[in-house]
Order: structure tokens, then C-alpha cells, then sequence
């Protein structure tokens, strides 16, 4: 049995060992979000940079400031769009490839999930220069193929309704990759057993699809749209690098706002919206839990 001495020194040697995370957890990680918490209560600017004495608490003026700021409640509307059309639209693509790969490769699985994965860590700057090619109004690629059967193509990127849900597609496109590997694996976690003896039941594909996989697959479908909710809801690559956030804010999100306001000095104002942000990751995945935490248990 150990000593009061030797585990005085053991704790020790292992809070030895933790110090420099935790040191350069509460410095880069702690440390600026209880900043920023501060900051959002703040006036803050960056003419306040040199005269930090000038600052007034303003409490939860900057908060009462979002809602009635009309590029908020655009971008508001354009995330939740994006969320609410994505997020269903990119997990309906990833399981559908995911049963595609289950069910009938087997040889070159491995070469064909690498392949729908590229696209999750390519670098966004790459994906763009594809994407715009593919979008250009002229001679774009998928004009082009509009043409060819009598159809006149819009310019995606600069039309205000076709923007955004260029947008979306993109994002699932590039996000599709993700979910795809997670439900393969989910898929053949699954026992073989189940499906053999729904098979000598007499059940069909479709009966299998509904009783057996998706009921199995609860706790990875919980899984992937908490993580694809939490992506999309800080959407902020795709406008940045292919709209701007244009044309006339249809592309605005959230996210791509609140980098807006910090370089325009606003840092009180931004950090609530940053925040506020926050607060909406949270309850959506509270609400994912709530929704699908019972039939996975």
C-alpha cells in the first residue's frame, strides 16, 4: 500500500507532466474566451487600443444592438437556410454512398471512400478555383452543358437566388466525404446475423433498410449531425473565398459577419455576436441529443 509520502509524489509527478497543457490551455484557450466574454459586455474599438482606460461597460447594449441590425438578422436568415438545407441534404448523400459502398464494393472500397474523402481535406482555396471554372456564366463547364440541350445558365455565384444554394451544394459536395466514412464505419459495426435472419423472415432490402440499419445506425446518425450542425452553423470559407458574403448579402453568414465586424474595429459588438453564435451551437446539439438520445439508448 503506498505512503502518504509516495503519493503525495506521484500526484506531483503527474501534475508535473500536466502543467504545460494546462499552462498553454488556460493562455490560448481560457484566457481569450473569458477575454472575449468580457470584451462583448465592452464598447470596445480599436480606437480604444491606446486609451484602454476609455472603455465603458455597455452590459448587454451590444446584444440588444444584434437584433435590430439588419446585416444580423440577413445573415441569421442565410445560415439557418444554409443549416436547415445542408445538414439534411449532406447526411441524405453521405448514408446513400455510405449503404452504395456497403452493400456492393468490396474490393475497391478503401480506393473509392479515399476518393469521396479528398474533397474534406483539400485546401478551400483549391476546391474554389475548381468550383469557379465549373460556375463560370460564359464558359463555365456547367453552362456549357446547359447549353448543349437549349438552356441558358445563370451566373451562380453573382445571381442573388442561385448563390446561396450554389453554396449549399458545394458545402455538401465537400462535407459529404466526412459522413460517408463515419456511417461505413457505423454500417459495418452492424452484425450480419440480423440481416440473415431478416432475410430468412422473409423481409425485403427496403424492410432490412427500415427495421434493422437505420434503428442501428441511431447513434452514428446522432453522431455525424451533431459534428455537420456545429460545421455549418460557423459556415465561413465557402463566402469568404467564392462571394464575398455577396451578391447584396445574400451569401452573408454568421460566422463571415462577426470576422467583418472584428476588422472593422468593432471587438465589443463582435465578440456578442460571436457569442450569440455560441449560444446557437449549443442549443442546436441539446436539441440533436434530445431528439435521438432516447432511441439511441
Amino acid at each position: 500500500m503506498a505512503t502518504r509520502p509516495g503519493l503525495m509524489s506521484r500526484a506531483l509527478t503527474g501534475w508535473g507532466f500536466a502543467l504545460p497543457f494546462a499552462v498553454l490551455f488556460l493562455v490560448f484557450t481560457a484566457g481569450p474566451v473569458v477575454a472575449s466574454l468580457v470584451m462583448s459586455l465592452t464598447d470596445l474599438g480599436s480606437a480604444d487600443l491606446l486609451d484602454p482606460l476609455g472603455v465603458d461597460i455597455v452590459g448587454l447594449d451590444n446584444y440588444a444592438r444584434l437584433f435590430a441590425d439588419p446585416k444580423f438578422v440577413t445573415a441569421a436568415v442565410n445560415t439557418t437556410i444554409f443549416v436547415v438545407v445542408g445538414v439534411p441534404l449532406t447526411m441524405a448523400l453521405s448514408l446513400l454512398v455510405a449503404l452504395g459502398l456497403n452493400s456492393g464494393l468490396i474490393k475497391f472500397r478503401a480506393l473509392f471512400r479515399v476518393g469521396y474523402y479528398l474533397p474534406v481535406v483539400t485546401s478551400i482555396v483549391a476546391i474554389s478555383v475548381v468550383w469557379r471554372f465549373i460556375l463560370q456564366p460564359d464558359s463555365g463547364l456547367l453552362n456549357t452543358m446547359l447549353g448543349l440541350v437549349g438552356i441558358d445558365g445563370p451566373n451562380w455565384l453573382q445571381t442573388q437566388s442561385t448563390a446561396l444554394p450554389t453554396l449549399i451544394v458545394m458545402g455538401a459536395w465537400r462535407n459529404l466525404g466526412f459522413g460517408m466514412v463515419i456511417f461505413l464505419a457505423g454500417l459495418q459495426a452492424i452484425p450480419k446475423e440480423l440481416y440473415e435472419a431478416a432475410t430468412i423472415d422473409g423481409a425485403r432490402k427496403w424492410a432490412q433498410l427500415r427495421f434493422i440499419t437505420v434503428p442501428m445506425l441511431r447513434p452514428t446518425v446522432l453522431f455525424v449531425a451533431v459534428i455537420t450542425t456545429i460545421g455549418y452553423v460557423q459556415f465561413f470559407e465557402e463566402p469568404f473565398v467564392m462571394t464575398r458574403g455577396g451578391p447584396l448579402d445574400s451569401t452573408l453568414s454568421l460566422a463571415y459577419h462577426t470576422y467583418n465586424q472584428f476588422g472593422f474595429g468593432n471587438y465589443g459588438y463582435a465578440s456578442a455576436m460571436g457569442y450569440v453564435l455560441f449560444v446557437v451551437v449549443v442549443l442546436l446539439s441539446i436539441a440533436w441529443f434530445r431528439l435521438l438520445r432516447n432511441n439511441v439508448d
